[in-house]
């Protein structure tokens, strides 16, 4: 049998280890034009993604590289299998939220800040209550992560299905009721029209006035300007972000300046870490793929994720 022929485009710097990765997975690498499969290499490139499948007849299945795909879902169709990132990066994004909640409730961000010996804040993640929005792979993680800390953990997901390790599950209609009693507020959803701006005022007028934001997802999960006066008035205890909208955050943006707001410029997961969970993927689909078997990641296209 001979191996199947993929394509791994367009040229970036991505390139070299994902077609290694698709070899290692008994593929071989061709142009697109005799490809029946695709690996996408570059997320910030969509509008290159057109003209490649027009070029690729024959292409059946397509790999996009991350999980968020919300710049790509204009392109989802049916004539093609979709697969992408999804719980590729969970394991390092959940160590991310672990640190970052730690230096929230530590009070690392005003220590940090400090140009004096300051009084004493901070309070336990130890014993404390966790609300997780979504149910995806860093959630997973996260949980399992959170083992040691003993936490009561609470997720909102879709569909409300029971998940190991968390105490309850509870869907959309219930997201007030899962903030209020929280100490962390998690946010690792994918990026929908429902999803946009369900962090806003008056979610965050629901949590605790000493519980911590962490957002992971996208930063247009989050009501920018309801967050920036939540900070500022004190009515939580702060905002761990390792996204934005907008995203740069700009120079000057009221959120640099708080002592109760921590960002992180989307590093959850670097390119550069990432690569090589990626290239893993690649292999493992490449190879089911030969099999006959399920491919990881699947998307849903009606969902768009």
């Amino acid at each position: 049998m001979e191996p199947p022929c993929i394509a791994v485009e367009p040229d970036c710097w991505r390139r070299p280890a994902l077609a290694d990765a698709v070899i290692a997975g008994g593929g071989r690498v061709t142009a697109p034009s005799e490809a029946e499969a695709l690996v996408w290499a570059e997320p910030a490139a969509p509008e290159l993604l057109p003209g490649v499948l027009e070029d690729g007849a024959g292409i059946e299945w397509v790999q996009l590289p991350y999980a968020g795909i919300e710049n790509l879902t204009h392109l989802l169709d049916r004539d093609h299998r979709w697969t992408c990132g999804k719980g590729v990066y969970a394991e390092p994004v959940a160590e991310h939220v672990l640190m970052l909640a730690l230096a929230g409730l530590r009070g690392m961000g005003s220590f940090a800040r400090a140009q004096n010996w300051s009084p004493p804040e901070g309070r336990n993640l130890l014993g404390g209550r966790v609300t997780v929005l979504g149910g995806g792979g860093i959630t997973e993680s996260l949980v399992r992560l959170l083992e040691p800390w003993d936490c009561r953990i609470t997720v909102l997901r879709r569909h409300p299905l029971p998940m190991d390790g968390v105490e309850r599950v509870v869907g959309p209609e219930s997201l007030h009721d899962a903030l209020s009693d929280a100490d962390v507020v998690v946010v690792a959803l994918a990026l929908t029209p429902e999803t946009t701006g369900i962090i806003d005022a008056a979610a965050l007028n629901a949590m605790a006035a000493h519980a911590w934001l962490i957002n992971v997802g996208r930063g247009r999960h989050v009501v920018t300007d309801d967050l920036v006066e939540a900070l500022s008035a004190g009515s939580i205890g702060g905002a761990a972000l390792d996204v934005t909208d907008p995203e740069p955050l700009p120079e000057g943006h009221r959120l640099w300046s708080l002592d109760n707001c921590l960002i992180t410029p989307h590093v959850g997961n670097t390119p550069e870490m990432g690569l090589k969970l990626l290239a893993n993927r690649v292999t493992e689909n490449v190879r089911r793929y030969i099999a006959g078997q399920e491919l990881l990641g699947p998307i849903d296209v009606d969902l768009g994720y």
